[in-house]
């Protein structure tokens, strides 16, 4: 259940206005947690809640016109933000595992859809290493909130995780001596 409070969690945070906080999401590390938590057969399902959230601020939020090709990139990330979470985080969770966790799910994202923009040309960067290099670097500040955000909604989230377990754990009785 907790997996999927973090997909709500990621849409409001992409939805909701938030002037100031640029990128500071709960995107990615609601797609390792749920990768890490969720079976393969649930995987489609924050996919598409994404791909919605997508479309509606594509449209409706910012009124552009919905071009489904100019997403298919992100929408593939999704999928391998959860498949990285299903491989890091799944049979064992250790701080270091979460660590990596944290810091692959931002720099896949950062490195792979920075490349799309750049080959897409749709925001002018030309065609060379320093047309790369220029589209890297101005997404430096969203990278940063993208690696700080994510270390903490997933620290939070294995951490809210170990805290109701806890809970629900029944509390033993207290052995007498001699007994």
């Amino acid at each position: 259940m907790l997996a999927y409070l973090l997909i709500l969690l990621a849409v409001l945070t992409r939805v909701l206005p938030h002037a100031g906080w640029w990128n500071f999401t709960a995107v990615t590390a609601a797609l390792l947690f749920f990768g890490a938590r969720r079976p393969w057969r649930e995987v489609l399902v924050p996919v598409a809640v994404l791909i919605a959230a997508d479309y509606y601020l594509t449209a409706f939020v910012y009124h552009y016109p919905f071009q489904w090709q100019a997403y298919v990139i992100t929408w593939m990330w999704y999928a391998m933000a959860i498949v990285l979470g299903q491989i890091l985080l799944h049979a064992k969770t250790t701080f270091v595992r979460g660590a990596a966790a944290a810091i692959l799910g931002p720099t896949s994202f950062f490195v792979v859809s920075n490349f799309a923009v750049w080959a897409s040309g749709f925001n002018g960067y030309p065609y060379t290493l320093g047309g790369l290099a220029t589209c890297y670097l101005a997404a430096i500040p969203f990278y940063r909130n993208d690696l700080i955000a994510t270390s903490l909604v997933l620290a939070g989230a294995f951490a809210l995780e170990a805290l109701l377990q806890r809970m629900r754990e029944p509390r033993g009785s207290v052995a007498l001596a001699g007994k």
